[in-house]
């Protein structure tokens, strides 16, 4: 229901910013991302130039190539189909296939979540595009947060560890802070920093904290101690073929 209001809000604003029906339609029908396709149009109906406005949308579709990233290990799909599964790699699609605790059912989730959205999204950006006149000003009905609130109701869930929350704090922070000075969808991409730098505070953390009491890494003692077995082992084997000679 949330996604369909976006796409209802979407073919209302697009129509207000000048784009045609059939624009309108082929941009839900081709690109199939709300963000990109809001800041296309937005873009559009502040005077922007198209090419500039295409580029805004073009970064905020990047990070769907890294939702494919980890889809296709998760997925596993067949080489024939990838192309088409990939046209419905986006935010909610990601977050239900992740959720799932099986292949099988992240396949479910991932194709009951595509189909029904890809279908949705579309019928109401058509209605949307067809009764823009006679809805009005869409900014009072506050229909373009429909779609964030939806993201954000499946990631919260997700971030279990402090690690996972860090990196979406700091994501959060990047993002807002730098939306005023860098164009539109470039914070998007340098929000995608916040993982990195968080994990590099951990693992510098975690040497620190082992240089100062004078531990050494759990892998290293596991090693040690698989030596050790082994070790144990083999003068066992070499007793009892004393033993038996």
């Amino acid at each position: 229901m949330a996604v369909g209001l976006s796409g209802f809000a979407f073919g209302v604003t697009s129509a207000g910013s000048g784009l045609s029906l059939l624009q309108t339609c082929a941009l839900s029908l081709l690109v199939f991302t709300g963000a990109s396709q809001f800041a296309l149009v937005g873009a559009l109906a502040a005077g922007g130039n198209p090419f500039t406005a295409a580029a805004g949308a073009f970064f905020l579709g990047v990070r769907n190539a890294f939702y494919g990233l980890r889809l296709s290990q998760l997925l596993a799909l067949p080489r024939a189909v990838r192309p088409f599964a990939a046209q419905w790699v986006i935010d909610e699609t990601t977050a239900v296939a992740l959720a799932q605790s099986t292949r099988r059912g992240a396949r479910i989730g991932f194709t009951v979540t595509g189909l029904t959205l890809y279908l949705l999204w579309n019928l109401t950006t058509l209605l949307g595009a067809l009764g823009a006149d006679a809805l009005g000003d869409t900014d009072a009905w506050g229909l373009d947060a429909a779609g964030p609130a939806v993201f954000l109701a499946l990631l919260a869930p997700m971030l279990k560890t402090f690690t996972e929350r860090a990196v979406a704090a700091l994501a959060v922070v990047l993002g807002l802070g730098l939306l005023p000075v860098l164009p539109a969808g470039v914070p998007v991409l340098v929000a995608a920093l916040a993982a990195p730098a968080v994990l590099w505070a951990e693992g510098r953390r975690a040497r620190s904290r082992r240089g100062t009491d004078g531990s050494e890494p759990a892998g290293d003692h596991e090693d040690h101690e698989d030596a050790d077995a082994h070790g144990t082992a083999h003068r066992n084997d070499h007793d009892a073929h004393e033993e038996d000679r």
